[in-house]
Order: structure tokens, then C-alpha cells, then sequence
């Protein structure tokens, strides 16, 4: 069977890129600059159900990731988390935060309803995540 994002991710979320392990998702929800980084592996439930080297990829995946937000958008605070009470599968939240923000100082779950990015938004974080992909990875 092929790799698969849960169907509920992709409903909430759009594409931004590919790391070596992880698909890049942004949170459909521009009150916050919010990604999902989803390994690219079959029936993971938990981080302990990677291989050990794919552990390895992913905590790196998410310091990049967290790099990425603090350059391109400046938040004062970074929220990492691997929840999936809602979706099992393994997946993991970088989200930027600020003082103030709809549900500052508290978690993002559940506060107010989701405010959708228009298209020609999607496509400039796109590209913001994208050239600073090209920028800070190491060509062969």
C-alpha cells in the first residue's frame, strides 16, 4: 500500500513540500503560521514506531522546520507537539506564535473557528517555504 496522508490532515491543510522523510502541510488556519510535518511511513501511530534513523530525520525535520518559521515569520514563541487524539496518525505540529494571537497564551485546539487562506496566500507561503528550503539545504 502507498503512503497516504490521513484524509482529515488534507482536508485542514495544504501541500507546501517534501523533506526527506516528512511531508510539509500548512494548517488551513491563517491566524496562525501552523505546519504539519507527516513522515512519510505506513501504520505510525507513535514517534517510537519510526526506525531509530527515521527518529533521527524527523527531530531534524522539525529543528529545520522551526528555523524556517523563526526566519521567514519572527513569532515570539514556538509550539512543537505530537498529539493524535484527533488523528492517529503520526504527525507532528511547528506552529509560530505571538502574544495576542486568537488563542494566546493557551494551545491553538479548538479556539474560535479556522480562518481559511485564499489561494494567492497558500501560494505565497509556498514560496516563502520553499526558497528558504533552497536556500539552507546543502546541494549535492
Amino acid at each position: 500500500m502507498d503512503f497516504q496522508v490521513d484524509e482529515r490532515l488534507v482536508a485542514d491543510s495544504h501541500g507546501m513540500a517534501q523533506f526527506p522523510l516528512s511531508e510539509v502541510r500548512l494548517m488551513n488556519d491563517a491566524r496562525y503560521k501552523w505546519f504539519l510535518l507527516v513522515p512519510r511511513r505506513d501504520a505510525l501511530v507513535e514517534f517510537v514506531d519510526l526506525e531509530l534513523s527515521d527518529q533521527a530525520q524527523l527531530v531534524s525535520e522539525i529543528s529545520f522546520m522551526s528555523i524556517a518559521l523563526k526566519s521567514l515569520y519572527a513569532p515570539e514563541k514556538l509550539n512543537v507537539a505530537m498529539l493524535g487524539n484527533m488523528v492517529p496518525q503520526l504527525h507532528v505540529h511547528v506552529i509560530g506564535r505571538n502574544a495576542g494571537d486568537a488563542a494566546w497564551p493557551g494551545p491553538v485546539w479548538g479556539v474560535g473557528d479556522m480562518v481559511a487562506y485564499a489561494d494567492e496566500e497558500v501560494q505565497a507561503v509556498r514560496d516563502e517555504i520553499g526558497g528558504f528550503i533552497t536556500a539552507n539545504t546543502v546541494q549535492d
